[in-house]
């Protein structure tokens, strides 16, 4: 078994697994020389200069004073140290001579490798890092829904160089939109915001962040959709013949170093799809990403709104308003009738809201301008609200409710007969379209509209199974656009003109054996 090339129960390639020389020098003794002859290197290499001299660094590191007294032999030791750990390459510097001594010295250069670009690039984004950070950008899903739109059109057609373009744009908005979803969400969790969250200078910062929130919500469903429709009807010959032409149009570049092979990419590539796949429709029973991305924007939403309101109760709790009601208090005393005292109050409280208290009409009177003051009062004994423990109550009979039952019961089962023999109407027909039903009744409207709701939320299926064993699915329109009229007789609703089928189940078929349907 060859363990040097694949760990098989790892998974991985054992390369993966090896240590990192390259890594030494972030943690060597001399950390600070080594360090900064890397970072010097590496922003003459971001301006276009590769290779560099011994002298060009010691100058460098003298105008920074990283180190105290650093001479030249100690800048050429710490260059043969790191060109020892991989992190440079050196070359003979064949240019000439100004004198006898450089002559005689042997002079190098030195560029730096690809992991030492790499790690500075990386330590170079870490010092930049002061929180999650993250963004939620709505607009990239309208690209990704784009991308696989033109995917799902185009794809026969594609040049290869097209593909490998389309694919780059959808990968990278893909993974820009997962991670800095998940940075900016979990931005919101850490214990900064919370104590942002309890502080009054929050409120005005809420507007702003709750609005931010909800527009990426909505249009996180305005685009899931889409999204979803255009990876179910992109099947695995679509998707072939379209990472075939991604990776020819890999291939094609002209590349100076030994590449990934045409296995490996299309390899790399069909993982990196169903990643997509993943994330925005979900694996088995489990939840989609996308799913859980809208359920945590919802609970940020949702967060931010109590903590806004538990600091308005809070601010509104430290005020003490008794001069104001003392001052209120001797307009009532001063005013001079009960009609001044109502109209007092109603500037001063407005409407009261409204309390539903149980009893009898007693009205003795039918003027529709009779006051609700000159009305005679109701007297209706109210339960306290007291801990305390009051006087004995008297036990109540249990009522008898088996008649209303019954009602209820009767009238089920005469909308369930209702229900079955529109099913039974329709499932002669086996098929029908919206255009065809004529005009309905207003029980069979809503009847038709819940079945169609049922359809839309159940998934990819767009089915359900009736209690009597009948599957309803329903699909859209055959010609995009197709629009039509359902009149019933309680009014007209315009809408895409679906189309519902109707089949039986073994369910049906059991239980039509055994007479339960009659």
């Amino acid at each position: 078994m060859e363990t040097n090339t694949y760990n098989q129960k790892a998974g991985i390639l054992a390369q993966s697994l090896r240590g990192i020389p390259e890594l030494k020098y972030v943690n060597a003794d001399n950390v600070v020389r080594y360090r900064a002859i890397m970072r010097f290197c590496y922003q003459e290499y971001k301006r276009l200069r590769y290779w560099l001299k011994p002298d060009d660094v010691h100058e460098a590191l003298v105008d920074w004073q990283v180190w105290p007294g650093y001479t030249l032999e100690m800048c050429q030791h710490d260059l043969d140290q790191l060109v020892e750990w991989n992190n440079l390459t050196a070359r003979h510097d064949g240019g000439r001579s100004s004198t006898l001594e450089e002559y005689l010295k042997k002079k190098m250069q030195y560029f730096m490798r690809p992991y030492s670009i790499e790690i500075e690039r990386l330590l170079e984004t870490l010092e930049k890092v002061t929180g999650f950070g993250g963004s939620l950008e709505a607009s990239l899903f309208d690209r990704i829904a784009d991308s696989l739109f033109a995917i799902r059109r185009d794809v026969y057609v594609m040049q290869p160089e097209t593909a490998l373009e389309l694919w780059n744009t959808l990968y990278r908005s893909f993974v820009s939109l997962h991670e800095n979803a998940a940075d900016y969400i979990a931005s919101l969790q850490t214990a900064r915001a919370e104590e942002m969250m309890v502080t009054e200078a929050f409120l005005v910062f809420k507007e702003k962040l709750t609005e931010y929130l909800q527009q990426f919500v909505q249009a996180l469903q305005r685009s899931s959709y889409r999204i979803e429709g255009n990876l179910l009807r992109i099947n695995e010959m679509i998707m072939e013949q379209f990472l075939e032409r991604v990776v020819e149009g890999e291939l094609s570049k002209p590349r100076l170093e030994e590449g990934p092979s045409e296995e490996e990419l299309m390899e790399e590539l069909q993982q990196g799809f169903a990643n997509i796949q993943r994330w925005f429709i979900g694996e088995g029973n489990a939840y989609s990403e996308l799913t859980l991305l809208e359920r945590a924007t919802k609970d940020a939403i949702a967060r931010i709104v109590r903590s806004a309101i538990r600091i308005q109760e809070r601010k509104r709790s430290g005020l003490s308003r008794k001069k104001e009601l003392e001052h209120l208090a001797r307009w009532f005393s001063e005013s001079g009738s009960t009609e001044d005292a109502h109209r007092l109050a109603a500037h001063a409280f407005g409407l009261f809201p409204t309390r539903h208290l149980q009893g009898e009409d007693l009205r003795e009177s039918d003027r529709a301008d009779m006051s609700s003051w000159e009305e005679k009062p109701m007297i209706r004994l109210l339960r306290s609200r007291s801990r305390k423990r009051g006087e004995r109550q008297h036990s109540e009979p249990v009522v008898n409710n088996e008649k209303r039952k019954q009602q209820e019961r009767e009238a089920f089962k005469l909308r369930q007969a209702e229900e079955w023999r529109m099913i039974e109407r329709l499932l002669r027909r086996g098929q029908v379209q919206m255009s065809e039903l004529g005009v309905l009744s207003s029980q069979e409207r809503i009847r038709l509209l819940q079945w169609i709701s049922r359809c839309m939320t159940a998934g990819t299926s767009r089915s359900f199974v009736t209690p009597e064993g009948v599957r309803i699915r329903l699909s859209r329109p055959r010609v995009a656009g197709d629009r039509t009229m359902l009149y019933a007789e309680d009014g007209e609703l315009e809408l895409e003109n679906y189309e519902l089928h109707f089949t039986l189940t073994e369910a049906y078929v059991e239980a039509a054996a055994s007479g339960e349907l009659n």
